[in-house]
């Protein structure tokens, strides 16, 4: 009887101990498969912030460097020393234009045949084209607000200095070159006031 008892005690031991083994089993099994899945979902978090954040720094740094170019352009505009150094410049450029312009009054006097006016007309403009072209290749190297000065000259000027050149070559006084580089001057002021009004609106 006893030996049947213990024999009971050990199998009733046995089976006990199997199925706390079986479920011990389990539950590692069930807390290694979580455990992986909590790291998967944490690094996929961490991967999307770290995503957005880049995302963000990047559309950050557009907006930074668009409001330097910004501020870089408003500051060159509100120093005196760029405008004067532009003037200055501008200034030699459009006097110097005044001087070949008085020169081609004479010459197209002296080597043209004035009355044919139509062949006149055409010459003096393409040769003030010239002018203007020159000009505005000289203006080029230099910006203002990230543009070059020739970006600021009007093609217009070049029919409103054709005008003054006509008038002093068919004046009913004749020739006379005083009042034509006075005359030259003056439509060159107003061309000047025109490019600095353009540079400031």
């Amino acid at each position: 009887m006893n030996e049947a008892q213990q024999a009971m005690e050990v199998a009733r031991g046995i089976s006990d101990y199997g199925m706390m083994a079986v479920t011990a089993a389990f539950f590692l099994i069930l807390s290694a498969a979580m455990m992986i899945a909590i790291f998967k979902w944490f690094k996929s978090i961490i991967n999307q912030m770290m995503k957005d954040n880049k995302a963000s720094l990047q559309e950050l740094a557009k907006t930074t460097n668009a409001q330097n170019d910004m501020l870089q352009d408003i500051s060159e505009g509100l120093r005196t020393e760029t405008q004067l150094r532009i003037r200055n410049l501008s200034g030699f450029a459009f006097d110097l234009s005044v001087e070949q312009v008085c020169r081609l009054i004479k010459r197209v006097r002296e080597e043209n045949h004035i009355a044919d006016k139509k062949a006149t007309a055409l010459k003096i403009r393409k040769s003030l084209q010239v002018i203007h072209n020159d000009r505005n290749s000289r203006f080029d190297p230099f910006t203002y607000h990230g543009r070059p000065l020739s970006d600021f000259c009007n093609s217009d000027w070049i029919e409103d200095v054709a005008k003054v050149v006509e008038n002093e070559i068919y004046h009913e006084d004749g020739a006379n070159n005083a009042r034509a580089y006075t005359n030259v001057k003056l439509a060159y002021d107003n061309i000047k006031t025109d490019f600095y009004y353009r540079l400031n609106s």
